[in-house]
């Protein structure tokens, strides 16, 4: 559990995901969209990813992956990362960690 916090607090906006991962990369896309460059842990290629899937879930994931954390604060999965865009709560949220000069592909 101390990796995932560890790993969760290095930048802005962190992600955890798998990379074959079709919500992963829904939820990456978003966030680039949004002109934030998140930090991705692809944990399939980590040799600890069981132990960081079982963190991820006792922290308050809803499913292991993707895992959305801005500020060093989980945010949660998929529904509650497209709930709060939606809602109009993302961008406020994330507003210190876009950059004006990121340009999404």
């Amino acid at each position: 559990m101390d990796k995932v916090m560890r790993m969760s607090s290095e930048k802005g906006v962190v992600i955890f995901t798998k990379s074959s991962c079709c919500l992963c990369y829904t939820v990456q896309i978003l966030f680039r969209d949004l002109r934030v460059q998140p930090t991705i842990h692809e944990i399939d290629n980590d040799p600890d990813c069981r132990e960081i899937e079982k963190a991820l879930l006792r922290i308050g994931c809803s499913t292991a992956v993707p895992a959305v954390f801005v500020g060093g604060k989980l945010v949660g999965s998929t529904n509650e990362v497209m709930s709060l865009h939606l809602s109009g709560s993302l961008v406020p949220l994330i507003k210190p960690y876009q950059s004006l000069l990121y340009q999404a592909n």
